[in-house]
């Protein structure tokens, strides 16, 4: 199921089957080989992040590398297809492998080596960014790199080549990734990095894990001095605001931020709430020892002290529609503009509570069964104020605004299959429904159109509705047959696939 043009298949509510690959037990087309069905104690049900696609997949769920390598041959006899799944936190269907084999990488997960006075680490893909973080905080280290939920594993965000809040000052994860093992479809093992095999490294970081799987990647870790951030909070009035904020503490933040409210209109578009933040100094903190330590970053498990956090969900549904969160914007806008001002407010706040919002307040169950897209827009600088406002009003012209806007800074980077960009990236989310479902995909479609004109890209990791002609317009030509040449490379066979590759490539 996919948010793309509905096929024949896809009104009936059949999976379609991947390109060039038969049915389970059924020898490809002019050959005489036995194709051998996989069992069907595997067959799962499989949703993506946003709930908004899903698929029904053999997944397996491996502990060594040679239980994937044992997963390829059963592909190669069955003739099917295998896709890659870390934590699932892919809003679309880039971890989604349609009546085919998808292998979840989430038991291998061991820390294979640490470094505490130099800050590198090796492990395996289904390491989580909240192992990552818990295991090195105490020594005095943090991930370079975190997104917006903890729940990602390590071989998914590279897979996707994810960033967080400090993209313009320490780029995507990729930049942080020293070497890593790749296990291609044949059974044998690359090591990558910058100099060896250099081509397969910059390709196979982003390349949604279509090159090859992850079996072992190293990182460099960021030094932190104390387990706390100096956090500024204010209220910006508009869009232009915000983006002029951002623009001049570029060089003296770690962290930036933003938050929009989607609705209004005028002189108000865009308006909203900066979070910035820095790293503490050397003897900033007079006690790191205990602000280092794993309690002093749990995040709470309740609101207003009492209130479980569980139960969010259920008192903020009755608020998901249009008019119910243009009140939630609108109260959460003015309690910024009242409590912090255009001034702001400073305090001090444990990494974890900074960075891990989507993990504090589990708002996703809130949408209902019909789930959310998030429409993801990486803008030129130059471009990027301009361009935001018309995909503001475009949804809110058509009756589909977004209830949820992020404003982050990005910059360039050296990976093949890259969405970063010097300029400004706005996320937004879209509530779906079965009575509004059509009229986002197209308003979708219609936006794409915008942010290729303003000279845009996008991100595989959040995308449910791009087209291959909308991925050829933005990576070009080049890119893509350059990216097709490594992975017939890698894949001679093509036996890596995804709903996401079938779907735009």
């Amino acid at each position: 199921m996919t948010l793309t043009t509905p096929t024949t298949a896809e009104r009936t509510g059949e999976v379609r089957l991947p390109k060039n690959h038969n049915r389970p037990g059924h020898a490809p087309a002019g050959t005489n080989k036995r194709v051998t069905a996989p069992p069907p104690e595997h067959l799962e049900k499989v949703m993506a992040w946003g709930m908004a696609s899903g698929s029904i997949s053999h997944v397996y769920r491996p502990t060594t590398l040679d239980g994937v390598r044992e997963i390829f041959r059963l592909a190669e006899q069955s003739g099917l297809t295998v896709g890659f799944r870390g934590g699932g936190n892919s809003y679309g269907d880039a971890a989604l492998n349609g009546e085919n084999i998808l292998i979840d990488f989430r038991r291998m997960n061991r820390i294979l080596d640490w470094d505490p006075a130099g800050g590198l680490i090796r492990l395996e893909p289904g390491v989580t960014l909240e192992q990552l973080w818990q295991y090195v905080i105490e020594d005095g280290w943090w991930p370079p790199v975190a997104t917006g939920t903890m729940r990602i594993t390590i071989g998914g965000g590279a897979a996707m080549n994810v960033h967080g809040k400090n993209a313009w000052k320490l780029g995507p994860i990729g930049d942080h990734i020293r070497e890593f093992d790749l296990l291609l479809p044949s059974g044998k093992l690359l090591t990558c990095s910058r100099e060896q095999h250099a081509d397969i490294f910059h390709a196979a970081i982003g390349g949604f894990g279509m090159l090859g799987c992850f079996t072992s990647l190293t990182l460099q870790m960021k030094r932190i001095y104390s387990g706390l951030l100096n956090v500024d909070a204010l209220s910006s009035p508009n869009l232009g605001e915000m983006m002029a904020y951002f623009d001049a503490h570029l060089h003296d933040s770690d962290y930036l931020v933003g938050w929009i409210d989607a609705f209004p209109g005028g002189r108000a578009i865009g308006r909203g709430q900066i979070h910035r933040a820095t790293y503490l100094k050397p003897g900033e903190d007079p006690h790191p020892q205990e602000t280092l330590r794993l309690d002093s970053q749990a995040i709470p498990q309740t609101m207003m002290g009492f209130l479980p956090k569980i139960w969010l969900p259920f008192f903020m549904r009755p608020f998901y529609n249009n008019l119910g969160w243009r009140m939630v914007c609108w109260a959460k806008y003015s309690a910024s503009a009242i409590l912090e001002g255009t001034a702001g407010k400073s305090y001090r706040q444990p990494h974890a509570h900074f960075h891990f919002l989507l993990d504090a307040i589990p708002f996703k169950n809130a949408y209902g069964r019909g789930g959310i897209i998030q429409y993801q827009a990486f803008i030129p600088a130059g471009t990027a104020h301009d361009t935001f406002v018309t995909l503001f009003e475009m949804g809110r012209d058509r009756g589909v605004p977004n209830y949820l806007s992020v404003l982050k800074r990005h910059r360039p980077d050296p990976f093949l299959m890259t969405h970063g960009l010097d300029g400004y990236s706005m996320a937004m989310d879209f509530h779906l429904s079965r009575h509004n479902r059509a009229k986002v995909v197209q308003l979708a479609r219609d936006m794409d159109e915008v942010v290729l004109a303003a000279g845009g890209r996008f991100y595989f990791a959040k995308d449910s509705t791009l087209r291959p002609e909308v991925v050829q317009a933005y990576l070009g030509a080049e890119t893509i047959a350059r990216f097709r040449q490594l992975k017939a490379q890698c894949d001679p066979a093509g036996m890596l696939e995804s709903n996401l590759w079938r779907r735009l490539f």
